[in-house]
This record gives C-alpha cells, structure tokens and sequence, in this order.
C-alpha cells in the first residue's frame, strides 16, 4: 500500500466528539518521547503532519487523521513522564483508555518501544492492560538506526524474553526508523491487509 494522502480531522478529548466510526482506525501510542510523530509523518511520507517535540507530552488529545480517503490514523498522547500536574496525566490518561476501550472501529494498536533501552515496567503493564480488555495490539520498536542491527536484535531478544514471563508468545513486532524508514512498507502492509477483514 502507498500513501496517497493524508488529513487532519481532528482533535479532542471527549470520546463521543470522534468521527463516525465506519472506517478502520489504528492508533499509535507510547511512552513520551519514543518517537511517534517522527515514525507517523515517516509512514505518511509528510513532514509535519504530527507535530514534533523534544519536550515530552507534546501530544495532549486524541488526533485523527484520515488516510487515503478510507482509513484512520489516531496519534494518542503519550503515557508516562511529562512536565504536567498529576490531574492533568490522569485526565489524559482517563480519556485515552475510554477511547482504546470504546471505539469500536479500532482495528489495532501500534505500542511504540525505544528499541535503544531495557523493558520497561510501565511499557509491560500497559501492554497487559491491552491484553486483558482483549484489545489487540502489536509492538514498534523505533529508532533502530540509532545501534547496529545485532545489537538491536539483541535488544529485542532480550525484550521477548521478558514478555514470555507473562506472555504464552510475543505480540508481532516490528522493528522502524524514521531516518532510514526501515519498517515502513511493513507496516503499511500490515495496515493493508488487516484493512481488508473491516
């Protein structure tokens, strides 16, 4: 699949103000920081199609953009550390976890990993919290430019090992760059396939 064009629609936070829910949607989630604007205008082939920040927690609402006229593409704030009060983390994170159990078209999550760092706990614990809503999701390692390729299998190697601690077999993966756009094509692939059983 290409990417022919791509649109903001939207942002919010109350779940009940999203597009009508007749197209298959995917959204992109992880910790602040981990690359996830770069790796979505990297898919679309757009430069600032998602806002880009060094400063974490730049994404703050639910943003949708439709792609190719038939499918969307949901950025999702980022969980974890960002320069905000409490009350405002957990209201995020309150309207996140409504819309990831709630919208109905939503044909998976993409969880973006840093390929560069350890398993972490809050990254594990959100993917079980997938898992037990029976949510489905698949892993993106990012930034694989940033180490050599069998240090970054290494990684993931290691990264696997601790899913299968609580895991009976580890999600699908995918390893990206939004420099090089390792991963790209597989990912639209991915997305094109899984569009067709909407």
């Amino acid at each position: 699949m290409e990417i022919t064009s791509a649109a903001f629609v939207i942002s919010n936070t109350d779940v009940a103000k999203l597009p009508e829910a007749n197209k298959p949607e995917y959204a992109f989630i992880g910790r602040s920081n981990v690359g996830k604007s770069s790796l979505i205008n990297m898919l679309c082939n757009r430069n600032k199609l998602a806002k880009i920040s060094g400063t974490p927690g730049k994404t703050q609402l639910i943003n949708h953009f439709l792609i190719n006229e038939n499918w969307y593409l949901v950025d999702l704030p980022g969980y974890g550390y960002a320069k905000i009060s409490k009350k405002e983390r957990n209201k995020w994170h309150g309207f996140t976890y409504q819309y990831l159990k709630n919208r109905q078209n939503l044909m998976g999550v993409f969880v973006l990993i840093d390929s560069r760092i350890p398993a972490q706990k809050i990254d594990l614990e959100f993917m079980e919290w997938l898992g037990a809503k029976e949510i489905p999701f698949v892993i993106v390692f990012t930034k694989t430019d940033k180490k050599e390729s069998k240090d970054i299998q290494k990684q993931i190697n290691e990264y696997e090992k601790e899913m299968l601690t609580t895991w009976e077999y580890m999600p699908k993966y995918f390893w990206t760059s939004a420099v090089t756009k390792i991963g790209r094509n597989e990912l639209l692939h991915f997305i094109h396939e899984t569009n067709e059983v909407f």
